[in-house]
């Protein structure tokens, strides 16, 4: 921005971000400054008008890009006016806010049975969760876009057929349980099961539907609902007090996880622990004493704590139930 700017004149508005737009902040090299070729430049909150204030503020300030700079298709550069700061874009990791009620476009698929309900187990681990209610008919693949090594899991989303010519306008709500490794990088893709993928049709055809193979579709995150269901914490095998791994369970509202701590018996510390694969996380120390508290967040920063969840005579494969979720 030309330093001599001393009059509001701009005539558009930037919008205040998201979780979006911290993604691959400082991973990619590579950044652009134009706001008109960011792919995700619409996604934030809401508008915020820029105003003389903001006009004399941003213009004291340089932005300096390498001349080394290249590969500018990695990774936008959105300015976005929020307390003043430059973010990042990483393209192809959205984290849209749940609900999101913008749609957006993609491609999808289906697998195994035509009226299955899926596959056992998949890459996030929760086993055979997938094929007992809720998880049962509604479990779906996605691509790395939405995968996103595993952080991804336990996430819903709304897809809906654009066809009209064969579809219902209902869309289907399925939940991320697996990877789909030939899925493409480049853009979002979901492989459904035969079941959720057929009821996108409508009534009588869905066989036909089938056929078509890949179609165009649009989605949207959307809460995950569990009625009746408690967060629960599988202790996963191979788990000792030196060595302890979690999956959880049943988890309301977002359904994924940001960040994931324990405390142990008569400790006020919360200790971190890291992402290990799938929806799986651990910790290493030790020896770790129970019953543990377990603290988790999602990826938009909803908290939540489980107090004393894990028993003193845990063991290895037992699943623990809660009394709480992020819904009643």
């Amino acid at each position: 921005m030309d330093n001599n700017v001393t009059t509001a004149t701009l005539s558009f508005t930037i919008k205040k971000p998201n979780k979006t737009h911290f993604n691959g902040l400082t991973t990619k090299p590579t950044h652009h400054n134009s706001l008109t070729l960011c792919r995700h430049q619409t996604v934030g909150n809401a508008p915020f008008p820029i105003t003389r204030r903001h006009i004399f503020l941003l213009s004291t300030m340089q932005l300096h890009l390498s001349s080394t700079v290249s590969n500018l298709s990695l990774l936008c550069f959105c300015l976005v006016v929020n307390q003043l700061v430059l973010l990042c874009v990483a393209e192809g990791q959205p984290q849209h806010r749940v609900p999101d009620l913008h749609w957006y476009p993609g491609t999808a698929t289906w697998y195994g049975d035509p009226e299955g309900d899926g596959s056992t187990g998949g890459a996030c681990g929760y086993g055979t969760m997938v094929d007992v209610k809720p998880f049962r008919a509604r479990v779906g693949a996605v691509g790395p876009v939405l995968f996103m090594k595993g952080e991804g899991c336990g996430a819903c989303y709304k897809v809906k057929c654009l066809d009209k010519s064969i579809c219902t306008r209902r869309a289907v709500t399925v939940i991320i349980t697996d990877e789909c490794p030939g899925c493409p990088s480049d853009r979002t893709h979901f492989d459904l099961s035969g079941s959720a993928f057929g009821r996108m049709a409508i009534t009588g055809e869905n066989g036909q539907l089938r056929n078509r193979g890949e179609i165009p579709v649009i989605y949207r995150r959307t809460p995950c609902k569990y009625p009746g269901k408690k967060i629960a914490f599988h202790v996963n095998e191979g788990s000792t007090p030196f060595w302890l791994s979690l999956l959880v369970e049943f988890e309301d509202a977002e359904g994924d996880i940001g960040s994931m701590h324990i405390r142990e018996a008569g400790s006020s510390e919360w200790l971190q622990m890291n992402h290990l694969w799938g929806a799986n996380w651990f910790i290493v120390g030790g020896p770790l004493r129970g019953p543990f508290s377990v603290k988790l967040s999602t990826s938009t920063g909803r908290t939540l704590s489980a107090r004393d969840v894990v028993p003193t005579n845990w063991v290895p494969k037992a699943t623990y139930t809660s009394r709480l979720n992020f819904y009643p």
